[in-house]
């Protein structure tokens, strides 16, 4: 079977998906792809994972073609992605307006799902508004930690905890069923990260990861952009 190999930020997952049948149509390629936390995907392609693309954060698609792991020629914005809240669906709205209506929405939660704190672009996110609204103390034995924004969006919407919450990024909430976007982060808290495709250096699939960086980024699929989560009109 003919694969193309890829290394991805979560937030790209759904919307690489949705294309998958598109590049199998026109290259008879399929999609091998590991998805996770920005910061793993770097590093399994510093450690010489076989990869032919990568979608992370732009800056750090940035760092990797300094290293000349990526081909500088071929980076190509996809989207911005913002960090958003998440409940269980039948749960209420989580309303927050301002950072004051956050730090009380995270102060009521006796569960709060989010990715990995040092790795991924949205946990390390968190991390950092926890400690500007001066609660990460009160509620690190609330945090629920996982590899991933998808995991702990899958682990959220099983939660059995009264009033659990969410947080990472709009497009891993919008894919995973059994949970629902409840805004994105108020003004001084948020977070819109631009995601970046990019064709490896010692890619094998050369063409290949050329149509799909290109179909990514393409005006055909606006719509399918939009619909994962992304903010396509700050390109």
């Amino acid at each position: 079977m003919k694969t193309l190999k890829i290394l991805s930020g979560g937030a790209a997952q759904s919307l690489v998906g949705s294309l998958a049948p598109t590049l199998k149509a026109e290259t008879g390629f399929d999609i091998a792809g590991e998805f996770g936390a920005v910061g793993t995907m770097a590093d399994r392609l510093r450690a010489g994972m076989p990869t032919d693309v990568i979608i992370l954060a732009a800056a750090l698609v940035s760092r990797l073609a300094d290293e000349g792991l990526v081909l500088r020629s071929s980076v190509t914005d996809i989207g911005q992605v913002e960090t958003a809240l998440a409940v269980r669906a039948g749960d209420p709205p989580a309303s927050v307006k301002d950072a004051a209506d956050l730090c009380n929405a995270l102060l009521a939660a006796d569960a709060i799902f989010v990715p990995d704190t040092k790795t991924s672009t949205a946990g390390i996110h968190v991390a950092k508004v926890l400690t500007d609204l001066g609660i990460a103390d009160k509620v690190a034995d609330r945090l629920r930690v996982f590899a991933n924004g998808a995991t702990a969006m899958r682990r959220l919407a099983t939660s059995d905890a009264r009033h659990p919450l969410g947080c990472t990024q709009s497009t891993e909430i919008i894919s995973t069923e059994g949970v629902l976007l409840s805004g994105v982060l108020p003004p001084g808290c948020g977070l819109a990260t631009m995601y970046t495709a990019a064709q490896a250096t010692h890619a094998s699939a050369t063409r290949q990861a050329q149509r799909l960086i290109a179909l990514l980024a393409s005006p055909g699929a606006r719509d399918l952009r939009s619909r994962a989560g992304f903010v396509t009109d700050r390109i």
